[in-house]
C-alpha cells in the first residue's frame, strides 16, 4: 500500500490525484500518474532507509528518463533538496557542484567516469537501483513541506567562473510554474513534448513539473532531433517547448509532411535565448504557428511572456507574467516575482551584488540583461550588461571559467573568450589567444585541453600577437567581438 500523503507539497498534488491518466511517455512506454505515484513513493522510502531527511541534498545526474523523473519526485516527497547536474560535466565542474551543495547522495542513470573520479566520499546509486530498493517496501510517509522550505538547488555559472546554486523554495517554484501554466492554459488534455534536459530550469521546472502540476502528460525526448519532435506531434502532442537552436534545426529538416504534423500542435514556445525574427517568420510560414517567445533564467524562472491569445511580437519577449513585476534601471532589466530564488546557496556576497531592495521592501533581482521597452511596456532584450556572460544554445556560460582552463595550456600566454554571433547557437564560444614565443596551437588541440562540458568548449580559435587593452590594462572584449 502507498504511504499516506497530506498533499502539502503543491508540486506533487496532481501526481497524487490523477490516477490512471497518462503522466509520462517515452518511445512505446506510457506510465500513468498512479504508477508514477507508486514509483516515487518507493524512491522516498529508499531515501529514508539510506538516512536522508528533509533538507539533505541529493545530486541528480540523469538524462531524460522515466527512472530519472521518479527519482526527482521521490526526492521532493522525502523533502530532499534536488540538485540537478549536467551529465556532461567533467571532473572540475562535478567536484565543485557536489562540494558546494554538500550533497549526501548522487543519483545517476549511467556510469560516468568523471563522476567516479570525484565521488570517493559521496555515495552513488543508480536510478534503477534506487527504484528497485523502493519496490521492496513502501514504509515512509511523505514529509510535510512548508512554503519556505528548500526544494531545489539549480546551479548556474557566474562571472567569477564559480558556479552558483540558485536556492528555490517549494512556494517559489509552485508560484512561478503555476503562473506560467495558467497563462498558457496548460490542462490535463495536453501532451507536452519535453526535448529539453532535466538539469536545466527550462526542461525540468517549466516543461516537466509544469505539465505534471496541471495533470498533463509529458512525452520525454531524451535527445532532441527534428524527427523525434515530428513523431511526438503525430502521436498526439499538443505543446512543444523549445530553444532557438531547436527551431533552427527543425527549419532545416522539415518536409511538407513534418510541417503538417507540427501544424496540429496547440502551442509552440521558445526561450532561454533570443529567437531571430527570420526564424519566427519562417516557422510560421511552414507550420502556421507563431512561436510564443518568453524570458526567464535559473534565478527567476519565467518572468516575461508573449500572450497566448493576441499579438506575439517578433524580437520581443513580452510582458510580465501574472504575479511578477519588472522595471528597467540604467537599461538593465530587474525582476521582482514570487518565483525568484531565495538567494544563492551560501553566497551572501553574490546576493548583495544581485539583489536590490526598494523603499517598500521589495527585492529586485538584477538580471544583467540590457533591454528596451515598447511604448506599451513590451520588453525586448538587447544583450548582456557583462561581456563575461555568453548565451550558447540556451545556456548561460561564464567566460572566466573557460578562460581559466585555456590559460593553463602551455602554449597560451594570454586569452580572452568572447561570444560570436551564430545562427544555430545564438552565440558560439570563440577563444582569442596570444601564444608564447615559438608555440603553436590548433582548435582541435585546444578543445581536447578544455575539460569542461561540450557546450563550453571553444568552437573557434583566433590567434593574435597581442590582445587589445585599454589604458587600465583591461582586455577590450568589445573590440575583439567587433
Amino acid at each position: 500500500m502507498l504511504p499516506m500523503h497530506d498533499g502539502s507539497n503543491p508540486l506533487l498534488r496532481f501526481v497524487h490525484a490523477r490516477g490512471p491518466e497518462p503522466a509520462l511517455s517515452l518511445d512505446e512506454l506510457t506510465l500513468s500518474f498512479a504508477a508514477l505515484d507508486e514509483l516515487s513513493a518507493g524512491v522516498a522510502s529508499a531515501l529514508a532507509r539510506r538516512g536522508l531527511s528533509k533538507g539533505d541534498r541529493a545530486a541528480l545526474v540523469v538524462r531524460s528518463s522515466v527512472d530519472g523523473v521518479a527519482c526527482l519526485l521521490g526526492c521532493l516527497r522525502r523533502g530532499v533538496v534536488v540538485v540537478p547536474v549536467n551529465p556532461g560535466y567533467q571532473e572540475q565542474e562535478l567536484a565543485h557542484v557536489l562540494a558546494d551543495s554538500g550533497a549526501s547522495l548522487v543519483i545517476e542513470d549511467e556510469s560516468c567516469a568523471a563522476l567516479r573520479a570525484v565521488t570517493a566520499t559521496t555515495p552513488v546509486v543508480s536510478s534503477r537501483a534506487l527504484l528497485e530498493e523502493g519496490a521492496a517496501t513502501l514504509d515512509a510517509a511523505d514529509v510535510a513541506l512548508h512554503g519556505d522550505d528548500l526544494a531545489m538547488l539549480i546551479y548556474t555559472s557566474g562571472t567569477t567562473g564559480r558556479s552558483k546554486g540558485c536556492a528555490h523554495s517549494v512556494a517559489g517554484l509552485s508560484a512561478g510554474i503555476g503562473a506560467l501554466m495558467d497563462l498558457w492554459a496548460v490542462a490535463p488534455s495536453d501532451v507536452v513534448l519535453d526535448a529539453l534536459p532535466l538539469f536545466h530550469v527550462h526542461g525540468l521546472c517549466v516543461c516537466l513539473l509544469g505539465a505534471l502540476s496541471r495533470g498533463a502528460c509529458t512525452r520525454l525526448i531524451p535527445r532532441f532531433s527534428p524527427s523525434a519532435v515530428v513523431d511526438g506531434a503525430r502521436r498526439g502532442a499538443t505543446v512543444f517547448m523549445s530553444v532557438p537552436t531547436m527551431v533552427h534545426r527543425l527549419l532545416g529538416a522539415l518536409d511538407d509532411e513534418g510541417a503538417s504534423a507540427l501544424s496540429s500542435l496547440r502551442l509552440v514556445t521558445c526561450g532561454s535565448a533570443a529567437l531571430s525574427a527570420d526564424h519566427l517568420r519562417a516557422f510560421e510560414a511552414r507550420t502556421g504557428h507563431t512561436i510564443l517567445e518568453r524570458y526567464g533564467m535559473s534565478e527567476t524562472l519565467i518572468t516575461l511572456s508573449n500572450p497566448l491569445v493576441g499579438e506575439r511580437r517578433a524580437g520581443a519577449v513580452g510582458w510580465a507574467v501574472p504575479g511578477a513585476r519588472v522595471r528597467v534601471v540604467d537599461d538593465e532589466l530587474q525582476v521582482s516575482s514570487p518565483g525568484t530564488m531565495k538567494g544563492y546557496w551560501n553566497r551572501p556576497d553574490a546576493d548583495a551584488e544581485s539583489f536590490v531592495v526598494d523603499g517598500e521592501g521589495a527585492r529586485w533581482f538584477r538580471t544583467g540583461d540590457v533591454v528596451t521597452l515598447d511604448d506599451d511596456g513590451c520588453v525586448r532584450i538587447v544583450g548582456r550588461a557583462s561581456q563575461d556572460i555568453l548565451k550558447v544554445g540556451g545556456y548561460k556560460l561564464s567566460t572566466r571559467e573557460i578562460e581559466e582552463q585555456i590559460e593553463a595550456h602551455p602554449a597560451v600566454r594570454e586569452v580572452a573568450v568572447v561570444g560570436v554571433a551564430d545562427e544555430e547557437w545564438g552565440e558560439r564560444v570563440c577563444a582569442v589567444v596570444a601564444l608564447r614565443e615559438g608555440a603553436s596551437l590548433t582548435l582541435a588541440e585546444l578543445r581536447e585541453h578544455v575539460k569542461l562540458a561540450e557546450v563550453k568548449r571553444p568552437r573557434e580559435l583566433v590567434v593574435l600577437d597581442e590582445l587589445p587593452r585599454n589604458a587600465m590594462g583591461k582586455v577590450m572584449k568589445s573590440v575583439l567581438k567587433g
